[in-house]
């Protein structure tokens, strides 16, 4: 059930797109005059905004956002996921406006916004119908536009506003305090016509609650983005979406990130569905994070590539063994569900390549065991080297549990945008930088409330923004908003890993070489 909405989106876009080929009796066929007019039309007409916003969120967005950060590395293996230093220049923050994620970034995102504005043409010309339908499902549009904008502004500040489709004119860049304020009004003005409803029937698409997260989260912001203090407005938005009822914490955090997790998630507030099925759209993320061994373990169909890991000073945040956040990593020796170890069959040069021995090539059985820190070796740039030891260098993050139903690397998990526990976290954090307690709230009974479900160790006696820092860090780990918080906590230009640079530019990824190329009216960002 978790995905009928979502499914049927996909569906009708298809229909939609090549219905002008249909040969069918005249009087059921679709035509300005009869389409879109009801729910399932407007479903239909929107399929492809909401396909392209599937599409690149957990795969380039989330490089960019990720690998930015302390919280995940992906260095080269014996030359292997090198890829023109792109991994290395997102960790060292040595990007240039000629990265390729960058570009894959803003295309994608950009794409959002073109089909976006496509759909909402289609609805808008559509006559007669269901107008309290057609009335939704543009505010709906409009709430994933401004979603999509939030993350181009959060990303490069400066940007592009287009808001018709099929317009040629070349788009100036738009300042970011004038994008912030598009995306507000935007947000503000369909929030009447957006549903109060969650759950199988607004899944996948922004409800009343999406819009105000995302102005909280707007507003938690604002000092960044336009140097302004919104504190008071984002404790309002949170309180809107705690006073819905309509969300809760769930008491199985590893539950919300099964493969079968979905609309029955109260805490998601917002999520995109994904489908190992579907091409338009990859969650690969235990691609990335698994070890190679592990595959037997977890029953997958495909073997986990493995280059991705977190880096010791990320690590340190889940020092608690009474949290089931911590218990989401994979470290030390590893061992099968029933207990048999995990091992690799090979030689002593295949388990340490700086192996002189004259008995290199004898073979071992190797136990798997994951190892803290990353070292680089050998004569390649920003590379562990290509043995066990390289390979199983770096603590794994597992909270996306491993999909053995699949059978490609594309994961059925769905991930989400807006959760409960942010709403809680940003109302306290905005309480502590200032803004005023309300509902009997304070920022320690609101992070409490978060832990008493994550963890079995005492309630807290007090909490500062640190602490909320390093809440968030546990909390949120792969769902695109560590790098966001690092910025508004002032800690994107701290040293970790192998990054020393501390420039203050590269809180913003530079306008990409290609868009500038096709369209000079496009301004660079500064420091690039």
């Amino acid at each position: 059930m978790k995905r009928i909405k979502y499914i049927l989106i996909i569906l009708f876009a298809g229909i939609l797109n090549s219905c002008q080929d249909l040969d069918v009796n005249i009087s059921t066929q679709l035509t300005a005059e009869n389409f879109p007019s009801t729910e399932e039309h407007f479903v239909a007409a929107a399929g492809a905004a909401y396909s392209a916003f599937r599409g690149d969120y957990a795969l380039k967005y989330w490089f960019l956002q990720t690998l930015s950060t302390d919280e995940a590395i992906m260095p080269a293996r014996g030359g292997n996921w090198y890829d023109q230093a792109r991994y290395e220049q997102l960790h060292k923050h040595t990007w240039t406006a000629d990265h390729q994620f960058v570009l894959d970034a803003w295309n994608y995102l950009s794409n959002v916004v073109a089909n976006t504005n496509k759909s909402l043409q289609v609805i808008e010309q559509g006559e007669g119908g269901d107008t309290a339908a057609k009335a939704q499902a543009v505010a709906e549009l409009r709430v994933l536009r401004a979603l999509t904008y939030f993350m181009m502004m959060d990303l490069w500040g400066n940007i592009p506003v287009v808001t018709k489709f099929g317009d040629t004119t070349p788009p100036s860049t738009t300042p970011r305090e004038e994008v912030f304020t598009f995306i507000e009004n935007e947000v503000i003005e369909s929030l009447p016509n957006l549903s109060r409803a969650s759950g199988v029937s607004t899944y996948g698409r922004p409800n009343k609650y999406t819009a105000y997260a995302l102005l909280a989260k707007m507003y938690l912001n604002a000092g960044v983005y336009n140097n302004t203090n919104r504190l008071n407005d984002a404790i309002v938005a949170c309180d809107s979406v705690i006073n819905s009822g309509n969300y809760a914490l769930e008491s199985n955090y590893k539950k919300m990130f099964f493969i079968d997790n979905g609309p029955a998630i109260k805490e998601f507030i917002f999520a995109i569905p994904y489908s190992s099925s579907t091409a338009n759209g990859y969650m690969f993320y235990n691609r990335y994070w698994l070890p190679r061994s592990l595959r037997k373990k977890y029953s997958l169909n495909y073997d986990p590539s493995a280059p991705m890991s977190t880096i010791p000073s990320f690590y340190a945040y889940f020092n608690d063994e009474n949290d089931i956040r911590s218990r989401l990593w994979l470290t030390g020796k590893q061992y099968l569900y029933d207990g048999t170890p995990v091992t690799v069959n090979t030689t002593k040069l295949g388990y340490d390549e700086q192996y002189t021995g004259s008995d290199a090539k004898d073979p071992i059985v190797y136990h798997v065991e994951l190892t803290p820190d990353i070292i680089l070796r050998g004569t390649r740039p920003f590379d562990c080297g290509n043995d066990e030891k390289s390979w199983n260098m770096g603590y794994r993050s597992i909270k996306f549990y491993p999909d053995s139903t699949s059978s490609t690397r594309n994961q059925n998990t769905d991930v989400p945008v807006f959760r409960y526990a942010d709403i809680l976290l940003m109302k306290a954090e905005a309480i502590l930088r200032g803004g005023a307690e309300t509902m009997g709230h304070t920022p320690l009974s609101l992070v409490n409330e978060v832990r008493s479900l994550r963890t079995t160790s005492a309630a807290l006696g007090s909490v500062d923004l640190e602490f909320i820092y390093a809440e968030r860090t546990r909390e949120f780990v792969g769902e695109n908003w560590h790098r966001n918080d690092m910025i508004r906590f002032g800690k994107f230009e701290n040293q970790w890993g192998f990054k020393t640079d501390a420039d203050l530019n590269k809180r913003l990824y530079p306008i990409p070489t290609t868009a500038r190329q096709l369209n000079p009216l496009l301004e660079q960002n500064d420091g690039y």
